[in-house]
């Protein structure tokens, strides 16, 4: 029975719950009818996620127990319910269209579940694990009637050995009791919210992954580590055993196209290497992969095994030919360029409705020229980052945020920030750690920095993107919608843009809700989208040549009332021209622009204007009109900590007139754009003529191509560059230069 009918059948149960009784309310119903993915359509109860979750240490032994499970909704201090009446499907949330309930569950109210398996005959004599890819936030687990175990956190997954549990009747029953605060606890829970709206989303509690059984022997290998060394050609591999002696050996093979190329032996628990001669590198356009085989090995005789794979790359920062601290993939520079991932979707929430649509995002992102994207405070099940190593896409991994407004919650954020590293640390496709989104939820960034780089010395760090940064770790990352933009350069730490963009536009057919959609900048056709986003790419040129590392465009899909993706949320429509996305994307990845100083601004060093700040006559901008009674300062001119900006001069009236003179010999200039910082709106002139106009503010330096305008107004011998400056409120400041911008292109 396919999953759109299992819908209707979990609505009509009626039973002794809190829930099950109540009549379906329009709001209930018009959730369960929102838009869904083609895929939806493939889920049916008895063939829900059937791939192996964990690919990273597979065991051809296991039992999947998606499906659909028994359930009740009860307040949450109710005890264990006597009988239960409804259905869910499992592993998809409540609230979603998939998981057959039309409920949000609230924080005052308890899920239960229920499941009976049988646990093979073959299996006799073996250890049997229970595995939970997922479940969000606190879970308690019984197994015929005896509690086996708990757990906090609702992306990591976790085991319970239930062996002594297991009866000798044909089925055993399985029971679980689930509670999520969502956003009225501190907890980490990424942008899930009870009342979604803006950047926030819908809530997801209880089950969102696979839950699976798995026999092993009653000594076994526990867990996997390797490191990849491509400076020195090896594989480090790390076995950590489960009941193991002193004498017990791990023995590891290395292959390639099903043949051995390396093996090793040692004592278990310790660092061996696997030497990969002339080894083939991971990368964005090659991301090959190494097969991987463990043995445990007692008396000569083996006793486990597990499959799993590898991938030579490495991360590192250096210094490009000018000595700019850039980005550097297998010791190559790299510009890393690809979508802010927020991993939503319309009928299952935090979790795609099949392995088939959760591959799609990510060729969709390799088929526009991306070769990288950010996961937004979300961490994927495991199959997810399978095909990042697998299609070639570099992570950014963020940790999900949470408020973190007590010490036990700081210390349950640090705990699961730990578990995202350990349990995803080989996948050679995650580069970065970003443990804070902005200052959501921000505390000890020192500290849990270097906690990290302790941890895993061979992946950058990025303390904070976007808005409060502290100064640590690998990158400096900023956000700036539209955009782009770029922080100052650094001489220890990339220069990165977290988040730009965020184009919007609204197709019919294909939203969340006929309202209150929304993007930071909105269009009516493709045509105009993707001619503001070709304009957005092309301002990245230049920002590369100053020292830009990467860049991530808001975002993937349309999640929720959000309509700044690009595809919609149903995956239906990529929203903008994929080809010339893809040309564009290309030019990223050339060698960078260099930036040419024709007159500088003060980033560097300190630049002298004339200035005044009483009105002038009108021919203030003309090159000869007198400023010599006009007062002498450095740029930036404005007020203290005004971000983005060094402040050399006070200014903290409403209007600032700006002159500076300059001399052009026959030297030749190819493209030439403004430099400039303006809190707030500025007119800029260069020999009487205006060349730009802006308004608002930014927060860093931008360049803005006027190559006709300026080349129209420049001229052999002295010239001159005004600015007038208008400030209303908050933080104020102003300078401005002329670059030339000169790329492979010329």
């Amino acid at each position: 029975m396919a999953v759109r009918y299992l819908t209707i059948l979990a609505i009509l149960m009626l039973g002794s719950g809190d829930l099950w009784g109540q009549v379906i309310t329009p709001p209930q119903q018009a959730l369960m009818e929102r838009i869904k993915t083609r895929w939806a359509q493939e889920v049916s109860p008895g063939d829900v996620w059937p791939e192996y979750p964990r690919p990273m240490m597979v065991r051809k032994d296991w039992l999947n127990l998606n499906g659909q499970w028994k359930f009740e909704i009860l307040r949450r201090e109710a005890e264990k319910p006597e009988d239960f009446k409804g259905v869910i499907l499992v592993p998809f949330a409540p609230g979603s269209a998939l998981s057959g309930i039309p409920w949000f569950v609230n924080p005052d109210r308890r899920l239960w579940y229920r499941k009976g398996f049988h646990v093979p005959d073959e299996w006799t004599g073996k250890r049997i694990l229970l595995h939970f890819g997922g479940v969000d936030w606190e879970t308690e687990v019984w197994l015929n009637g005896a509690s086996i175990g708990t757990h906090q956190g609702g992306y990591d997954p976790f085991s319970f050995d239930i062996t002594s549990a297991l009866t000798d009747e044909p089925f055993q029953e399985l029971i679980l009791s689930v509670w999520d605060p969502t956003d009225e606890g501190p907890w980490p829970r990424g942008k899930q919210v009870l009342k979604p709206g803006g950047i926030f989303y819908s809530r997801v509690t209880g089950i969102w992954q696979t839950v699976w059984l798995e026999p092993v022997p009653a000594v076994s290998i526990k867990k996997i580590k390797t490191v990849a060394d491509i400076d020195a050609g090896v594989l480090q591999l790390t076995a950590q055993g489960e009941n193991t002696t002193g004498s017990d050996t791990i023995k590891a093979d290395a292959l390639e196209g099903g043949k051995v190329i390396a093996t090793v032996s040692g004592p278990v628990g310790e660092t061996l290497e696997l030497e990969i001669g002339n080894p083939k590198l991971w990368s964005p356009d090659n991301p090959f992969l190494y097969d991987l085989k463990v043995y445990l090995i007692r008396q000569d005789k083996e006793i486990d095994q597990v499959g799993s794979y590898f991938g030579m790359r490495k991360i590192s920062l250096g210094k490009d030919g000018g000595g700019t601290t850039r980005i550097f993939l297998n010791n190559k520079q790299i510009f890393s360029y690809g979508p802010l991932d927020q991993g939503w979707w319309p009928d299952g929430l935090y979790t795609a409705p099949t392995d088939e649509a959760l591959r799609y995002d990510i060729e969709v992102i390799k088929k526009l020229g991306c070769n990288m994207m950010r996961k937004h405070v979300k961490i994927e099940p495991a199959r997810f980052y399978y095909w990042c190593d697998k299609l070639g896409l570099m992570v950014w991994q963020d940790m999900a945020s949470g408020k973190n407004t007590t010490a036990q919650a700081k210390k349950q954020f640090e705990l699961e920030l730990i578990r995202m590293i350990d349990n995803l640390q080989n996948h050679p496709s995650i580069v970065m750690w970003v443990p804070f989104n902005e200052g959501w939820g921000q505390f000890d960034t020192p500290r849990l920095v270097n906690l990290i780089k302790r941890h895993d010395p061979t992946r950058l760090v990025n303390n904070a993107s976007g808005w409060t940064d502290r100064q640590v770790g690998d990158v400096h990352d900023v956000h700036a919608y539209p955009g782009p933009s770029m922080p100052p350069r650094e001489p220890g730490r990339a220069a990165v843009l977290g988040e730009f963009g965020g184009l919007g536009r609204v197709i019919e057919g294909h939203i969340w809700q006929k309202d209150k959609n929304w993007g930071y900048r909105s269009y009516k056709t493709e045509e105009e989208q993707t001619n503001a986003y070709l304009e957005l790419i092309d301002n990245l040129l230049p920002l590369i040549g100053g020292g830009l590392c990467g860049a991530v465009y808001t975002q993937t899909t349309d999640v929720e009332i959000e309509v700044n993706g690009l595809m919609t949320y149903d995956r239906e429509i990529i929203k903008m021209d994929p080809d010339k996305l893809r040309g564009a994307h290309r030019k990223l990845y050339l060698p960078p622009p260099v930036i040419k100083p024709i007159v500088p601004t003060s980033q560097e060093a300190p630049q002298s204007w004339r200035y005044t700040t009483d009105k002038p006559a009108d021919n203030w901008a003309q090159g000869d009109f007198d400023d010599s009674r006009w007062q002498r300062g450095a740029a930036g001119f404005g007020r203290g900590r005004t971000p983005g900006i060094t402040i050399n001069t006070q200014w903290t009236t409403s209007d600032i007139w700006m002159r500076r003179t300059f001399e052009m010999s026959k030297q030749e200039i190819y493209n030439p754009h403004l430099q400039i910082y303006h809190d707030e709106d500025a007119e800029v002139y260069l020999n009487g003529q205006l060349i730009a106009k802006v308004s608002d503010y930014t927060t860093f330096y931008v360049l803005i191509p006027q190559k006709e305008r300026i080349f129209k107004a420049l001229k052999l011998g002295t010239n001159v560059l005004a600015v007038h400056c208008h400030q209303t409120t908050g933080g104020q400041g102003i300078d401005a230069g002329i670059v030339d911008v000169i790329t492979k292109d010329f």
